[in-house]
């Protein structure tokens, strides 16, 4: 049997031995049936049993079985192999193939192959057979994409703002290189990331450790953007030209009767037009005089902080009447304004108020004003006077006539037709009808469909108010008018220009915002240069420090340095946060918000307190304002807004300050008083009694010796329970407490003027004849800040 079993396995080499593996140019799963296993030899499980001979015969039967079994076997394998080169042909020229499956086998141990064709979807077929190809070519793409950049002769480009990740890239290093030479650096790695950007000291320095030149990447030249900014028409023709209403300002020192007399104009103008009591929803408004003709009056503050306002009033105008009280004369703010006609090239008329007052003297007025280069007509000049009452109305219309005449002189026309051009006066909100603004038309006719642009925003109007609430149609030159239908709020003293389009609008905020933004960014870049090379200069001279210690000494001392540091930012932010004062400032009109702002302009006591406005706006107190306090742990000023009872129960709950006010200079005071509470109390000594050493003598306590003084108390008294100085020569030596008070040999609480007594200090120092001794309390007062606000 073994000879047979040899000769079969001889059979088998002779024909050529086929391993599974070498037959197959990729994996195939075949089934069960094909695969060898111990006891079957490759054929259907249950064949044996079936096959195998009677008992008594099994040696005879095993050696035919044995050479039956390896015959199929190499029968099979065969059989395979030729399938697998038709199924690798047929995927090869991309066209339908078919599936393998076997036949179930049967009893017999003949085992046979048989094909099966099925149509297979060509999309599958084809991304069978080229999934090997594809993984290979993906392969190749990530090698090439992870070649090293070459360099050209040793240069690398940089340019500002690269990463860790893009200058390893532009070295033709990795990120490993970067780290290696960032640790002779004070950058803490931890902190480092392959995106993080480096500064561009950083980057050349890493470049030159690594024994490479640096030049600059060229800058990619932006396309310069074209100018879209809308600008005004060029003059008029002479020809179309119409007469307008003059535009009149109103200024003078505050309490003088600039309100008293437009309310008393306001009065007049009611009586002719024979209505009710007139609410002032703009701060412009006509008077039509019995003549006919017009004049529109604009309202300014008369109040140190409203400055601007009253400038940007004059730049509107086409005359000033200037209003002196004529019982205080010429005061702070009358000069001011008188330089504000001056800068502006505006006419002025003056008007000498409360002449009905025993102690009024406009002689004196006019005198003054000669010092001011503002001379009457009565002592040679070009400046018409009027002695008025405002109060009680007397020479208004000799007033107002005065104004028609220069206005005459003036020749005062404009063009009536075209595109619309003005000036924003002023702008607010109201909840119902949003952002409405003041404005004087200077050229064309407004008309409600009109899209104007103001500042950086634009609007398409949807109704025009007069000066008593009232809606119109159109407004011409000359004319005061209110606007609704701007997106934003403009600000007061905005240019209003008409554009054919909202879309063109639209190109002219686009371009508006666009040159600011670039002004900012290059005051930006400013700012930033100069603080880098305020720590460049502060690196180089650490860097010196450490010069003559070793990398890792140098690496121990900044780690200690940078962990001082982390230790300390706590404490800092805590101190700095209780020593800052955030504001939030709301406004009835963007006036308003103005004037406050240029008031807290003016704050320079940074040292003492610091002062953060954290937001600024118009309208009444909202819900934003008061989350906004309670983050910033800020303080609510409010100027001629309010805030309604939900607001106020919210702000309580929350612990934020709503300070109201009507009245500007009040609103600084109660600013003033928020700052000082902000201030740390400042202690302050204040003398009870003084004596004078006349001798001194040491007494025995036990093993100890102690000095003793005997004095004379000459001022005040000395009260053992209070803090006492001891001063020599004008010097401050000792500050403390007494350990002994003794008048004889009793002792005491207290040692009046005119007395004697001994007394011991809680430090054992000599004493001199001579010294002085002060008793002194003291006391906590409360600092007050030394910001000036200028009224």
């Amino acid at each position: 049997m073994r000879r047979e079993r040899r000769a079969g396995r001889e059979a088998l080499r002779g024909r050529g031995d086929f391993s599974l593996p070498s037959l197959l140019p990729f994996p195939l799963f075949l089934p069960h049936s094909f695969l060898p296993s111990s006891g079957c030899q490759g054929r259907h499980p249950g064949a044996r049993r079936k096959a195998l001979p009677p008992r008594g015969g099994r040696a005879a039967a095993d050696s035919g079985e044995m050479n039956q079994g390896l015959l199929l076997r190499f029968e099979n394998l065969v059989q395979l192999r030729g399938a697998c080169q038709q199924l690798r042909a047929l995927s090869s020229r991309k066209v339908c193939g078919a599936r393998w499956k076997p036949v179930e086998l049967s009893t017999r141990p003949m085992c046979s192959l048989h094909l099966h064709p099925q149509l297979w979807p060509k999309h599958r077929l084809i991304s069978a057979a080229l999934s090997q190809c594809r993984h290979l070519a993906t392969k190749e793409e990530t090698k090439k994409k992870k070649k090293k950049i070459p360099l050209t002769k040793g240069e690398v480009e940089i340019r500002q703002k690269m990463t860790v990740e893009e200058l390893a890239q532009a070295m033709g290093k990795d990120i490993d290189h970067i780290y290696e030479v960032l640790l002779y650096t004070n950058i803490n790695l931890d902190s480092v990331e392959p995106d993080s950007i480096l500064s561009e000291d950083h980057i050349k320095m890493i470049v030159q450790k690594s024994g490479m030149k640096y030049k600059s990447a060229k800058l990619k030249e932006e396309k310069e953007r074209k100018n879209t900014d809308a600008v005004k028409r060029p003059p008029a023709d002479p020809a179309v030209l119409t007469p307008r209403p003059p535009v009149v300002t109103i200024l003078g020192h505050v309490d003088h009767g600039k309100t008293t007399l437009l309310d008393s104009l306001r009065k007049t103008q009611v009586a002719a037009m024979e209505a009710g009591g007139i609410t002032q929803h703009i701060g412009a408004f006509i008077v039509h005089m019995p003549s006919g003709e017009k004049i529109t009056f604009l309202d300014t503050p008369g109040h140190a902080a409203f400055s601007a306002m009253r400038a940007r009033g004059t730049n509107v105008t086409d005359i000033v009447i200037l209003v002196v009280a004529a019982e205080d004369g010429v005061m702070q703010q009358t000069i001011e304004s008188i330089q504000h006609a001056k800068n502006a090239g505006v006419p002025l008329i003056l008007a000498i108020n409360k002449c009905d007052k025993p102690e009024a003297d406009p002689e004196r007025v006019k005198k003054e004003l000669l010092a001011h280069d503002v001379v009457c007509e009565e002592f040679g000049g070009d400046v018409q006077a009027v002695n008025i009452s405002a109060l009680k109305g007397e020479n208004l219309m000799v007033l107002a006539e005065a104004t028609v005449a220069l206005a005459e002189m003036l020749e005062l026309k404009a063009d009536a037709t075209g595109l619309v051009e003005g000036t924003v006066i002023e702008s607010r909100k109201d909840k119902g009808k949003g952002p409405l603004t003041t404005a004087i038309i200077q050229r064309g006719t407004l008309r409600k469909g009109c899209v104007l642009v103001a500042g950086k925003t634009w609007a398409k109007v949807r109704f025009l108010f007069d000066e008593n609430g009232k809606a119109v149609d159109a407004a011409s030159p000359g004319t005061p008018v209110e606007i609704m239908g701007w997106k934003e709020s403009p600000s007061a003293g905005d240019e209003i220009l008409e554009v054919e389009s909202e879309q063109r609008a639209q190109e002219v905020v686009a371009w508006r915002t666009y040159v600011e933004q670039q002004e900012r960014m290059k005051k930006d870049l400013e700012v930033i240069e100069a603080k880098q090379k305020e720590h460049r200069v502060e690196y180089e001279k650490q860097q010196q420090k450490l010069a003559h210690l070793t990398w890792r000494q140098r690496k121990a001392v900044l780690y200690k340095a940078s962990k001082q540091l982390m230790f300390s930012r706590p404490k800092e932010r805590t101190e700095m946060d209780e020593n800052t004062l955030s504001l939030i400032v709301k406004g009835d009109v963007d006036g308003s918000v103005e004037a406050i702002l240029n008031i807290l302009d003016s704050y320079d006591c940074e040292d003492e307190c610091k002062l953060d406005i954290v937001y600024f706006g118009m309208g009444d107190i909202s819900e934003n304002d008061i989350n906004l306090a309670e983050a910033f742990n800020g303080v609510i000023f409010g100027f001629s807004v309010k805030a309604n009872e939900s607001i106020k129960k919210l702000a309580d709950k929350k612990g934020i300050k709503i300070k109201l006010h009507n009245i500007i200079y009040k609103l600084i005071e109660d600013l003033k008083d928020e700052l000082n509470s902000r201030l740390p109390p400042t202690l302050v000594e204040t003398t009870v009694g003084e004596a004078s050493v006349l001798d001194t003598f040491s007494v025995t306590v036990g093993k100890n010796k102690i000095p003793v003084a005997g004095c004379r108390v000459h001022k005040g008294l000395l009260d053992r329970k209070m803090k006492f100085k001891l001063i020599r020569n004008r010097d401050v030596i000792w500050k403390g407490c007494l350990s002994s008070l003794k008048h004889h040999k009793d002792d005491v609480q207290v040692i009046k003027t005119g007395m004697d007594c001994g007394l011991s200090l809680d430090k054992n120092l000599e004493f001199s004849i001579g010294d002085e001794i002060i008793c002194y309390e003291e006391k906590e007062v409360q600092k007050t800040t030394s910001w000036d606000p200028g009224f």
